[in-house]
Formats: structure tokens, sequence, C-alpha cells
């Protein structure tokens, strides 16, 4: 079962089995590059269920996690989703995420606790920051959006609820 149909399964259920979580934790760890779909799937996820999971169980081997990382893809999907109404440049949201984060502390974590203090401590004092980056980030792939000519960007669909 691919990541985004349990992820509805477990909203529609409000919980996520442990052969779910198993099986997320083993995609995760597998696969090194996830589909932007999968990426949303799984912040909707911890949106909307963060007691079933977070970012530090979804990477478990690694021993550590940037929570900057998941909050600033977050936005860049987010703010994507409105310019990519009203261009026909396609956009890479890799990218944007990368020149975000390059301009943006990091905020590591090795547990769920530590994970959460600094999701509450940059909602407190890096929302605005993070907001700006990643403007900054939409404006430059604007300008110059041949910068990296032989790649392929993500292509989102969009679908509506």
């Amino acid at each position: 079962m691919s990541i985004e149909k349990m992820v509805e399964q477990a909203l529609q259920d409000g919980y996520l089995t442990p052969d779910m979580k198993a099986e997320i934790t083993r995609i995760c760890n597998k696969s090194t590059d996830l589909s932007v779909e999968e990426y949303m799937a799984l912040d909707r996820l911890m949106a909307e269920l963060p007691s079933c999971v977070d970012s530090t169980t979804l990477i478990p081997h690694k021993q550590f996690s940037n929570v900057m990382e998941e909050l600033v893809l977050k936005e860049a999907i987010a703010q994507w989703a409105i310019v990519a109404e009203t261009t026909d440049t396609v956009l890479d949201v890799g990218d944007i995420a990368a020149y975000a984060l390059n301009r943006l502390p990091g905020l590591y974590a090795t547990t769920s606790d530590g994970a959460g203090f600094h999701r509450s401590l940059a909602k407190d004092e890096l929302d605005q920051l993070i907001v700006q980056k990643v403007q900054e980030a939409i404006a430059r792939c604007l300008e110059q959006p041949e910068i990296y000519p032989k790649r392929k960007p993500l292509k989102i669909k969009l679908t509506e609820n």
C-alpha cells in the first residue's frame, strides 16, 4: 500500500495501525527520495494525527532530524500551489526548499520532545522568517527558471478536496 493510501486510511480511522506505521517506516528507510505527494501525505499525517507519528519516527535510521526541513517543505508546497496557478514556469519544490533552508537556522532534534520544542519555537519566533525565505526562493526561481536546464523539475498535481 502506498504512503498516500495509508495516510488516507489513518486519517479516516483516526489512528495509524502498527502495521501501517511499520510500512511507512520501511518505505522511508528504503527510499532516499520520496515524491512531493508522499511528503505532502506525511506532512498531513503529522499535522492531523501528531500523536501517531512525527519526523523522528518517519526517519528512524537517522539519530537526529532537522525540524526546519519539514517546516520549510510545508511552506514551500503551500506557496508553490498558489504561484503555480498564476505562472507557466515550472518550479522545483526541492530548489525552493533548499534555497530557503540555506538561509535559515537548522533546528535539529534527537527525540520527539525535542522536535516538538523546536516546532513550537519556530512557530513563535521563526514563522515569518520561514515565509519570507520561501518567498525569496520562489522569486529567485521565477527570475532564473533555467538555472538548472538539464534537471527535471517536480510536477505536482493538485487535487481538489
